[in-house]
């Protein structure tokens, strides 16, 4: 009989997670890794949120919340829904969580059953798919590729559904491929979906302030699809409150008490400064965090045109999140300082200890062809990054 259970032994670890780890390691050992692995902005939380912190503090906010959180973070993040996405939401709709992974696994464990699928556009962010599997449900992987945006289209949604799909689950902005799905690719999707009134959408939007210019659609906004959708949120990304572990939903009542049921065995309510933090930063407006997006963009396309000039990688141009997702799959088969590259994880692996440039493998994401380049790192950095890359490939 095995100590551990068959559903952690049959679990993946976080490949960014892992990745990072591994960087630290050889930091630790004294070598000068540069990390392009993880998604979490460089900058500092803004002061204003972190005032907001200290006040609570002060005010002795110190016992536990309620499992969905405090009402007036709450009712701050029903502005925050109107005002940014037009959508309604009331009190019971919202459940506040520990991260935006929290309301995800939440999600999952209240909606999945044994057999159930989960449609995946490939790529999808690291943990969907296992997520999906340690509720017992199934990913069913959607291909695309960087000639589409790493876009799912309508057709091959419609061709992907069978009697066992209960859900789809995507991101706009994508991690890991920058991919922002336009109001027009949305209605389209939903066009198919409306077929199939028993089919859910899990819409995760935590980048949606990290847009380069395409603009923001979430697909709840469609009367036909309101009833049918989990709008997914949180702070981390777009206010740099990654350790602040707050992260949200909008959805239809019956799933949200069923949340908030389930967060109630598990974790309970999220940290009490934290909330009481991201209160003020929803309630500020989306101005306030524009220094970021605006510096992001500026690396964006500071990678793409240091990109150009590396054999063999192949990008398109992301309009949202901090990443630039490469097609590498020029390198499989060659050797490269003694080297064999089999696949987009030996790649990874080689630009991290041959060029000392820590990145993520597609594998993880359902895209096998490609790498993550996470630009959330300082121009100095990617600069040299990108040529200790190109050295190492050349």
């Amino acid at each position: 009989m095995n100590l551990l259970s068959d559903r952690i032994l049959n679990m993946s670890t976080s490949a960014t997670l892992a990745m990072a780890a591994k960087a630290r390691e050889l930091r630790g050992e004294g070598k000068d890794i540069i990390g392009l692995s993880l998604g979490e902005p460089d900058f500092n939380t803004p002061d204003f949120i972190k005032d907001a912190a200290i006040q609570a503090i002060n005010d002795n906010y110190n016992s536990y919340t309620p499992v969905d959180g405090y009402a007036e973070l709450k009712e701050a993040i029903i502005t925050k829904f109107k005002r940014d996405n037009n959508l309604t939401y009331t009190l019971p709709q919202i459940v506040v969580s520990t991260g935006a992974k929290q309301c995800l696994a939440n999600i999952a464990s209240v909606m999945l059953n044994s057999g159930d699928e989960v449609i995946l556009p490939c790529p999808y962010w690291v943990s969907y798919s296992d997520i999906v599997k340690l509720n017992e449900g199934v990913p069913v992987e959607v291909k695309t590729s960087i000639d589409t945006d790493f876009k799912m289209t309508a057709e091959q949604l419609e061709a992907a559904i069978t009697p066992k799909t209960k859900m789809i689950w995507f991101s706009s902005p994508c991690n890991p491929s920058g991919s922002v799905y336009s109001k027009e690719e949305l209605r389209a999707l939903a066009d198919v979906l409306v077929k199939y009134p028993n089919i859910y959408v899990v819409s995760d939007e935590i980048y949606e302030h990290i847009n380069y210019g395409s603009g923001h659609a979430s697909i709840a906004e469609f009367e036909d699809m309101y009833d049918r959708t989990i709008t997914v949120n949180g702070v981390s990304k777009a206010f740099a409150m990654t350790g602040w572990r707050i992260g949200f939903i909008g959805a239809p009542e019956k799933i949200a008490r069923a949340c908030n049921k389930m967060q109630g065995q598990i974790t309970s309510g999220a940290n009490c400064i934290a909330q009481q933090a991201v209160i003020t930063a929803l309630n500020a407006s989306p101005d306030n965090v524009k220094y970021m997006i605006d510096e992001f963009k500026v690396r964006r396309d500071l990678v793409l045109n240091l990109l150009k000039d590396v054999e063999g990688f192949k990008s398109n141009t992301p309009e949202g999140a901090f990443y630039v997702f490469p097609d590498i799959s020029y390198y499989f088969g060659k050797t490269l300082r003694g080297k064999t590259i089999k696949n987009a994880t030996d790649f990874s692996l080689y630009l991290l200890e041959e060029a000392l440039v820590a990145t993520v493998t597609g594998d993880a994401f359902g895209n096998p062809n490609c790498i993550r380049i996470s630009y959330a790192a300082s121009q100095e950095q990617i600069i040299e990054a990108i040529k200790r890359i190109k050295e190492a490939v050349s």
